[in-house]
């Protein structure tokens, strides 16, 4: 798994191309103080001894307590590494890491899964407001 977390004073989505067809209908949203994880999921982080899913919500937590905000977004993002896991297995691992956080106690969303968006967002220059991991 590989992700690009970011600090956003602002993160809003429209849907522009819908790239799987038999995804729900998708809505613009406008997001204030989040932090933004751009996840890509790799065909590895699906097996059940993965621990890409635990330290996705690890990392996630630990940035949003740095910049105390309790809002977290999740984007699939299949364009940080060459090998992408299947579409449905990888929303599944988003889905699960969104319970987690949400059971941790943040409010976690997700973008439009299966959609190119048009984003906004507003990062601050900052060395905590851009964290690129790899699990």
């Amino acid at each position: 798994m590989r992700v690009l977390f970011w600090y956003c004073g602002q993160f809003n989505w429209t849907p522009a191309i819908k790239t799987i067809e038999d995804v729900p209908d998708a809505v613009p949203a406008e997001n204030e103080k989040t932090v933004a994880a751009f996840v890509h999921v790799e065909p590895r982080d699906i097996d059940n001894s993965s621990s890409a899913e635990t330290k996705l919500v690890k990392n996630a937590k630990w940035m949003a307590r740095k910049w105390d905000v309790t809002k977290i977004i999740l984007h699939s993002f299949t364009h940080l590494g060459e090998e992408k896991a299947e579409p449905v297995q990888a929303k599944a691992l988003l889905d699960r890491a969104q319970k987690r956080l949400e059971g941790s106690g943040y409010l976690a969303i997700q973008t439009p899964y299966g959609y190119f968006l048009d984003l906004e967002i507003k990062a601050q220059g900052h060395p905590l407001a851009r964290i690129y991991k790899e699990f």
